[in-house]
């Protein structure tokens, strides 16, 4: 997987194709998954959450690979991401960035006005990028993870609403 990603230049945007993920998919986001996380997913984690009639995955692909994926749970009046990983060889190429793009742009006055995740206290990265996407840290939840880390949720709120 990162013979693709060493020849991207560094800090120079890649356009990749966002698409529904599928279940050949899970190889390459399991992947991913462990090389971003100290306690990543398991695969069984993975399928339990796609099979929930509201959670939908979806990946960043280039060239035929997984550079980057998200799972989102759609509710009334807002989104919740579950899980948001890119390759870290791809870091700085602005995959993440359009992955959230494509997610904010689903937001609708109409419908579906805010987007919540939880990130770890110690994942310092995670928070500045979504600080730079337009989110906010909202709150502090203590022993959120399995490991009793402290969480932070973020929201973004649509402008204007």
């Amino acid at each position: 997987m990162s013979n693709i990603a060493m020849s991207i230049e560094s800090h120079t945007q890649v356009d990749v194709h966002i698409r529904w993920m599928i279940r050949r998919d899970m190889p390459e986001v399991l992947e991913i998954e462990n090389v971003c996380f100290n306690i990543p997913w398991g695969e069984e984690n993975f399928l339990a959450v796609l099979r929930e009639r509201n959670c939908i995955g979806m990946v960043a692909e280039l060239d035929d690979r997984i550079m980057g994926f998200y799972i989102y749970k759609l509710h009334k009046t807002k989104m919740h991401i579950l899980n948001f990983a890119v390759l870290p060889s791809c870091h700085r190429h602005k995959i993440g960035t359009q992955l959230i793009d494509k997610l904010i742009s689903k937001l609708s006055a109409n419908n579906r006005t805010k987007i919540y995740l939880e990130t770890r206290e110690s994942n310092l990265p995670a928070q500045l990028f979504f600080k730079s996407k337009g989110f906010k840290a909202i709150k502090v939840i203590n022993n959120y993870y399995n490991d009793d880390e402290t969480a932070y949720r973020f929201k973004y709120k649509l402008e204007g609403i």
